[in-house]
């Protein structure tokens, strides 16, 4: 009987980008550019890391310890190429690891990333085509996750506010395990409030928050991957939680790993965003 490969883990030397400013206006990246206006304001300033796997104890990491959690919880969707399918099948999947996992009473799914080209993510120049994110980053600012509680569900947003919310990232892989550009996550209590940036995520008709990470030789980051992550490893992602005695956001980058296989598959990858609500 064949049985799956042992993986060994594999520390990676490599680089990663932290937030740069490109000029003096408040840092912004646009949803969809005005015409003529560049996507951003904001560049990439790259920094030397060590970037150690977890294969073997993942268990050891937990989403209100370090900000992020992986689980075995292999899918039944498999394409991952139709966004109807994907909502109607893979959502509710989704729903259950967040609600069995993260002990979410409600979920609510505002939107979901896949990735599939092999080139950098740093233009944004087609959503339907995207690649890695290269640049160390937190997917929600404090005051913007609020907000998009209201946006989303403004009839219960009051009560829902009441109780404990989150943000929870779910990151997959899609038909190979991960060579190129894996997926760094940071342990949140590596990280200091002082080297989070604000940034405007600006929409046709409204504007939410992200943060980039400014780099501080001082008091670097810890960062952790799963090495040769399947499609059956799911990596969960804090980006809020209203909790402040715990893990409430985690810094992630996609990265390179010169070590990887030249001929492996580039990356494939769905990440699915949830409000996760203690209350119901």
């Amino acid at each position: 009987m064949a049985t799956a490969a042992v993986l060994t883990a594999r520390d990676v030397p490599t680089m990663l980008n932290y937030f740069k400013a490109l000029d003096n206006e408040p840092p912004h990246r646009y949803v969809e550019p005005p015409e003529g206006k560049p996507a951003s304001n904001i560049g990439r300033d790259p920094h030397p890391a060590l970037v150690h796997d977890v294969r073997g104890r993942e268990a050891e990491f937990s989403l209100d310890k370090n900000g992020f959690q992986y689980v075995h919880w292999p899918s039944v969707e498999k394409d991952f190429t139709d966004d109807e399918v994907i909502k109607e099948k893979y959502y509710p999947e989704v729903e259950r690891i967040l609600k069995e996992v993260a002990g979410a009473k409600r979920v609510f799914i505002f939107d979901h990333t896949i990735r599939r080209n092999p080139e950098s993510d740093i233009n944004r120049s087609d959503p339907k085509n995207r690649g890695p994110a290269e640049s160390v980053h937190i997917d929600q600012a404090y005051w913007a996750s609020v907000e998009r509680v209201k946006y989303h569900l403004p009839e219960d947003a009051a009560r829902l506010l009441q109780s404990r919310v989150r943000i929870i990232n779910v990151w997959r892989p899609i038909a190979n395990p991960v060579a190129h550009k894996p997926l760094a996550l940071a342990d949140w209590r590596t990280l200091h409030a002082d080297d989070l940036v604000p940034i405007d995520l600006v929409y046709p008709h409204r504007t939410g928050g992200v943060y980039g990470v400014n780099y501080n030789p001082a008091r670097e980051l810890a960062w952790y991957y799963l090495g040769g992550q399947r499609p059956e490893e799911v990596a969960l992602i804090k980006c809020y939680d209203s909790e402040t005695d715990r893990a409430r956001l985690t810094p992630h980058t996609a990265f390179t790993d010169k070590g990887s296989p030249k001929d492996a598959p580039h990356r494939q990858s769905i990440e699915v965003r949830a409000l996760v609500f203690d209350a119901e």
